[in-house]
């Protein structure tokens, strides 16, 4: 997995913090042209004047808010990392948990319960697939079994000589 290759836990939260920005900037930039141009008054020029009017409006804060929950996640994941001594998807879970809780704690325990919910759920949707993909992409690595290696290539062309492997139109 790519833990390993990661910054070291004071780095990584920096690290995480300007990435997690630089994806709420981008993604917040295209969301919200096409918001501002949907919005605008007719013709091409207003459209595209509304949609840059609002990506220098609000990009900027969609961008910080991604930065705030990618610093508190990030705070978190390490926080976990030390206290368990280990560095697995649990602790991923755990802190997408904490991270959504602490960003609505604003609204009560009620609410935090309930982000915290959905950020360990989504979380834990994110490293399951990654270790799917993880063991589908190793899958190529294994050993074969050589009892299912055929036992001699030109075996199989005196076979099809024979006739005894005809196709469809063979």
């Amino acid at each position: 997995m790519d833990e390993y290759a990661r910054e070291p836990c004071p780095w990584r939260i920096i690290d995480d913090c300007g990435g997690a920005f630089s994806m709420g900037l981008i993604g917040g930039s295209i969301f919200q042209m096409i918001n501002g141009a949907r919005n605008a008054p007719k013709g091409f020029s207003r459209r595209l004047l509304g949609g840059v009017v609002r990506v220098k409006e609000r990009a900027p804060i969609f961008g910080g808010q991604f930065a705030a929950w990618g610093i508190c996640f990030s705070t978190f994941d390490c926080t976990f990392v030390h206290l368990r001594q280990k560095e697995d998807p649990w602790n991923s879970i755990m802190s997408g948990a904490a991270a959504g809780a602490v960003m609505v704690a604003r609204h009560g325990p009620r609410q935090m319960a309930g982000s915290a919910v959905v950020g360990g759920v989504l979380l834990g949707l994110i490293e399951g697939m990654g270790i799917l993909l993880n063991h589908i992409g190793s899958s190529q690595f294994r050993p074969v079994d050589p009892r299912m290696v055929p036992e001699d290539p030109q075996g199989l062309d005196q076979a099809q000589d024979q006739g005894q492997n005809k196709g469809l139109f063979g």
